[in-house]
């Protein structure tokens, strides 16, 4: 099982840092497809269908699946950035649509699921295009960065130093301790980051901290659905490691935090 997992996250990383280094269509593609695997994952878990289990998609989902890639389209082609904004208030109309034309054969609760998830996974992962896109390859690593540095040294930290549960109910392993050693952690791998490329150490110090924090919340967020709904993980896509979701859970919500962080900062 360990062996599995390295290899197959060896394998993960050169496809990634390969797309991120090639960037434009190579990074649009592989965002595409991360996200509308992770939406598919995200709806079966919201009904409470395990890995293995049947599931067939209905008109409401198709709707967000059909919007994600539309979405897509826009960030892509579009030289108005204006035009993403309208794709996700048309999605959401085209869902409230659906609904009222099959009514009463789903409930507003789903309705509400479908465009949510548009928003939690495709919107949010392709802010790692737009980082590449607008800040170029060395800001975009820094998703990463801060996130799987802080799920590492929290995870090191916590089995070292951890006495005080950070939500005992929701994550029972998780602590205080090693949330801060893992903020720490990215903030420090910020600072050696900054001095290789040409960045303020301060700078890439207060990002990376920032985005680990918030990535801790983007984990426990996944895993509280999970929970909820009583799976154990999300797909068997990568080898391992589960889902997308399993693996991009911190990154999905580190990638906005760090290009409005760029926006903002720079």
């Amino acid at each position: 099982m360990l062996k599995t997992r390295v290899l197959s996250g060896i394998a993960l990383v050169i496809i990634l840092g390969g797309a991120l280094y090639m960037g434009g269509y190579f990074l649009w593609t592989l965002l595409l497809f991360a996200s509308i695997i992770g939406l598919i994952e995200l709806y079966r878990a919201m009904h409470g269908i395990n890995i293995g289990e049947s599931y067939k998609f209905n008109i409401l989902e198709m709707v967000g699946i059909v919007s994600s890639l539309a979405f897509y389209c826009s960030i892509l082609f579009s030289k108005n950035s204006n035009d993403a904004i309208f794709v996700v208030i048309l999605s959401m109309i085209a869902a409230m649509i659906a609904y009222v034309l099959t009514y009463p054969k789903y409930k507003v609760s789903e309705a509400k699921q479908v465009f949510f998830g548009e928003v939690y996974i495709p919107v949010m992962l392709s802010f790692i295009y737009l980082l590449w896109r607008d800040h170029g390859f060395k800001m975009t690593i820094l998703v990463f960065i801060s996130s799987w540095v802080c799920d590492t040294c929290a995870y090191f930290t916590g089995k070292t130093f951890g006495r005080h549960k950070l939500a005992p109910v929701l994550s029972p392993k998780k602590s205080i301790e090693g949330s801060v050693g893992g903020v720490l952690g990215s903030a420090l791998v910020g600072v050696l980051y900054g001095y290789l490329f040409g960045f303020m150490p301060g700078y890439m110090a207060l990002l990376c901290g920032i985005a680990g924090a918030i990535s801790q919340f983007g984990d426990l967020f996944a895993s509280a659905i999970k929970r909820e709904h009583g799976i154990k993980d999300y797909g068997n896509l990568i080898p391992g490691h589960g889902g997308i979701m399993d693996r991009f859970d911190s990154v999905i919500i580190t990638a906005p935090i760090i290009y409005i962080l760029a926006e903002v900062l720079m």
